[in-house]
């Protein structure tokens, strides 16, 4: 039984990939390097660099290597450039999944899980938000991930798909053994762009919106580690082979951290100090917005182990030091 993982060279993908070699599954990663790296992932695993949307690619991926499951991470993931070039993210997104569900089918696949996001909620009424609340994206992007679940349902019941759709809320942090991490340049990770700031890589950070109804006026987040949210996608997994039927699930910890938590955060685990650039509101931020985790906890067998924001924030910081090793040729 191999698992094919699109994406499997980005940034959650690498982190997906490392946990199923740890398990002893076999993997094949099939990534277009447009924003993953080779070093991320282990050297025994192949990489075929496509695109998750060649049906003939996929379809003989799966037949060659006798593909069991796939773990869909492929995608592009930046809201504000979804707004400003919208079909690129409904071709990339939407169609690539289209087209990749359709070889996977075809190909005798049964099992898949989707990589989808918190954005599909838009600005919920409610939060914590729950899984059946109302999905109102307001970005291409959140719409874009919203399609690509419809077609799953609909393939699901066409075609006797089963599949586990993981809902993201705010992923951080980075391999505790320091294997893998973010690694994107020009990332707009908040906890990545806190690290790059306190080591030196950014003048300043700024902060957009100091008077939100929070306790200290500032947004908060559902941080996730995201070797969490790998051990999340190896439930799912798991929860498939063992017949469950297909479900969607919220991926966070049902709290949260504001901005200037974790600026404050980055700054007593890494000893720095940086300024902090104070700005008005962003247009469409939510002033809070965390997942009702009740449904993965009491379905899956799912325990993470990294919830403390100063333990994502420590990992994180790690991370950017390799990197920045890795820049000046001494890694």
């Amino acid at each position: 039984m191999t698992i094919l993982v699109t994406g499997g060279a980005g940034y959650i993908g690498s982190h997906m990939v490392h946990a199923l070699v740890d398990a002893g599954e076999h993997v094949i990663v099939l990534d277009n390097l447009s924003t993953g790296f080779r070093f991320l992932i282990p050297a025994t695993v192949p990489l075929i660099v496509g695109s998750s949307g060649d049906r003939e690619l996929v379809a003989k991926l799966v037949r060659r290597h006798g593909v069991t499951a796939v773990i869909h991470f492929a995608a592009s993931i930046v809201v504000p450039e979804s707004v400003a070039d919208p079909l690129a993210y409904y071709r990339n997104n939407t169609m690539n999944t289209c087209s990749l569900l359709g070889a996977a089918i075809g190909a005798g696949v049964k099992q898949v899980i989707f990589s989808s996001t918190a954005a599909v909620y838009g600005n919920p009424q409610t939060v914590p938000v729950r899984e059946d609340a109302v999905t109102a994206p307001i970005s291409p992007y959140g719409s874009s991930k919203l399609m690509s679940e419809i077609m799953l349902h609909d393939a699901g019941k066409a075609y006797g798909l089963r599949f586990v759709v993981l809902r993201y809320f705010n992923v951080a942090g980075a391999d505790p053994k320091q294997r893998t991490g973010q690694s994107t340049p020009a990332a707009t990770h908040l906890i990545k762009v806190a690290c790059e700031t306190a080591l030196g890589r950014r003048a300043k950070i700024a902060v957009y919106g100091t008077d939100y109804p929070t306790p200290d006026g500032t947004c908060i987040r559902d941080y996730i580690h995201v070797s969490d949210l790998a051990a999340a996608h190896s439930a799912a997994l798991r929860y498939l082979r063992q017949g469950g039927t297909s479900a969607t699930f919220n991926c966070g910890y049902g709290r949260g951290a504001s901005v200037l938590d974790v600026i404050s955060s980055v700054k007593r685990v890494g000893g720095y100090d940086f300024p902090v650039e104070f700005h008005g509101r962003r247009a469409g931020d939510p002033a809070a917005l965390m997942a009702d985790v009740s449904r993965i906890r009491s379905t899956l067998d799912w325990h993470p182990q990294f919830e403390d924001l100063d333990t994502i924030v420590g990992h994180a910081l790690a991370w950017e030091q390799i990197l920045s090793r890795r820049q000046h040729g001494a890694a």
